[in-house]
């Protein structure tokens, strides 16, 4: 039996959209990804300037947030995987930042 090797590409973000409670993020191939907000603390604990500053990184494979210092790539998007940043992780980049945890998110 013959078989045909198909090979795949992973999966490029061109433009990336944060609401209040939503991330979306369109992808090269014509999908739009939208996941909640609550996936990603620093994202919902993020400023609307913060959460709008930022850049593609590896050529569309994630997205980086400089100004909150998070990095999502889009294959943990498409595999419906939220942030796995630690509680005592986020609780100290809070800490930095100057704020308290509202417990309004998950991780």
């Amino acid at each position: 039996m013959n078989t045909s090797r198909v090979e795949t590409q992973p999966a490029m973000a061109l433009r990336v959209d944060v609401t209040d409670d939503t991330l979306s993020v369109e992808l090269a191939d014509g999908r739009t990804i939208f996941v909640p907000l609550a996936w990603y603390p620093r994202l919902a604990h993020g400023t609307p300037r913060e959460r709008g500053n930022w850049r593609l990184i590896g050529r569309g494979e994630g997205i980086h947030w400089p100004e909150l210092d998070e990095d999502i790539s889009v294959e943990n998007l498409l595999t419906g995987k939220a942030s796995g940043e630690s509680q005592a992780s986020f609780k100290r980049w809070l800490a930095r930042r100057g704020e308290v945890d509202s417990g309004d998110h998950t991780s």
